[in-house]
């Protein structure tokens, strides 16, 4: 169970606070037509298990997210010939954007029926944080033995263990326990705090932000194993909560509310970001950007979900051999239509990533006639949606494996629930 709650706890850490779109939604026909596509993939697919490792799991669900939102950005710019007609879908605006930000998630034909909205931010959500004790760094406080301690959140409960050794001081076993908090995927995040006196604490803070009515902590440090550990705790001082778990408070329209996130979305229209307190009295107004600068937006949407699945690729290139075929398989779909795409602004670079060179951009949507010239686009975002339509069904197929046997051809029965592999991430940790 521990690989499973691992994978479920990054995916939840890291895109958890995402709001589903109307693009994330399927009819019965779609999920019916996926399910064909699983089917036909996985007939003539070889056996395999996967290598050791602890990138497996957040690599394909980096993948998966990466090419997913891909393929949503497509959905949400396609479904007309003319390209400037698809393009110039509307795109949320804040008067203060230092402030709040917003995006429109919500339905095309809704647009000119959404009214715009005042948001008064007057607390921030913010997570909990414990700060421990403030000890000399170079000294060890801690007796060469074996420690543990426990971490219990409003779910599960994790038993940490660590060993101080005689070379050790106390700044090695800060930093050696926020390595281990930090790694662990519980949704915790820790680091080591130095003064100019030359003490170091050790600081834990949630990822996550907000606290229900039936909760007393986001995360409660005990004592894991007998009087040694003990000792080490109160030497240490992680168990103390500096900042508790406290909910964003703001005005919306000039009624109050509250959230347990600083991202939330209204009305199943815009997904709200608050970043800083207002000044009172003074709200920000989220209303549409203008046509202009709702199709640069649009078309920097589509370059940043291709940056990000290559960007992916980069990341996990020291441990993942095959990120290599994620980034050609994502990348190549811009090469065909290189020259083009530069000659309207957008620029694939030797990295691979996209640039915007948005003035260029802004000269061409404003000329008499733009649709000749950004048609290019149509070609590109539908590669490029084939391309990720891949990746999103099977995101195993770019991760480290070993071959077992292969089918033999033309006489397999279907295997649907391959991707079993990536749903629940039960992968064998023995090569």
């Amino acid at each position: 169970m521990a690989v499973i709650d691992n994978a479920y706890t990054y995916y939840l850490t890291t895109y958890g606070n995402r709001t589903g779109t109307r693009y994330d939604a399927h009819k019965k026909s779609e999920l019916r037509k996926v399910y064909n596509q699983i089917v036909k993939l996985n007939k003539e697919a070889p056996l395999y298990k996967f290598k050791n490792g602890s990138t497996v799991t957040k690599f394909a669900i980096d993948i998966k997210e990466g090419a997913q939102q891909i393929r949503n950005v497509v959905a949400s710019i396609s479904g007309s010939e003319d390209i400037m007609e698809a393009l110039q879908k509307k795109s949320a605006a804040s008067s203060q954007e230092d402030i709040v930000t917003a995006r429109y998630i919500g339905k095309d034909d809704d647009e000119n029926q959404t009214e715009d909205l005042s948001i008064e931010v007057q607390q921030l959500a913010k997570p909990q944080v414990n700060i421990g004790n403030f000890i000399k760094s170079i000294r060890r406080d801690l007796a060469p033995d074996a420690y543990s301690f426990d971490i219990t959140n409003n779910s599960s409960s994790y038993e940490f263990q660590f060993h101080v050794s005689s070379n050790d001081t106390n700044h090695s076993i800060q930093r050696k326990l926020a390595n281990l908090i930090s790694s662990a995927n519980i949704g915790l995040r820790a680091s080591v705090l130095e003064d100019e006196q030359g003490l170091s604490a050790l600081r834990i803070e949630s990822l996550q932000t907000g606290l229900s009515e039936d909760e007393k902590y986001l995360f409660n440090i005990s004592v894991g194993g007998g009087a040694t550990s003990a000792v080490a705790l109160n030497i240490l001082g992680i168990d103390q909560i500096s900042q508790e778990a406290q909910n964003s408070l703001f005005l919306l329209n000039g009624a109050p509310r509250s959230s347990y996130s600083n991202t939330f979305s209204i009305n199943n229209a815009f997904e709200i970001t608050m970043h800083g307190i207002s000044p009172e009295g003074e709200p920000a107004i989220i209303g549409f950007k203008p046509d202009t600068q709702s199709v640069l937006e649009n078309i920097r949407n589509l370059t940043s979900a291709f940056n990000s699945v290559i960007q992916t690729s980069n990341k996990y290139a020291e441990h993942e051999g095959q990120s290599r075929k994620l980034r050609y398989q994502i990348g190549s779909a811009a090469d065909a239509y290189r020259e083009e795409l530069a000659a309207i602004g957008l620029h694939k670079e030797e990295d691979g990533l996209f640039s915007v060179d948005a003035p260029a951009l802004t000269q061409i949507i404003e000329s008499e006639n733009p649709s000749e010239q950004l048609s290019v686009l149509n070609d590109f975002k539908r590669t490029l949606d084939a391309r990720a339509s891949l990746a999103v069904l099977n995101p195993m197929e770019f991760v480290n494996k070993i071959i077992i046997t292969y089918k033999n051809p033309g006489r397999n029965f279907p295997a649907p629930y391959m991707t079993s592999l990536y749903s629940g991430m039960m992968m064998d940790h023995v090569c």
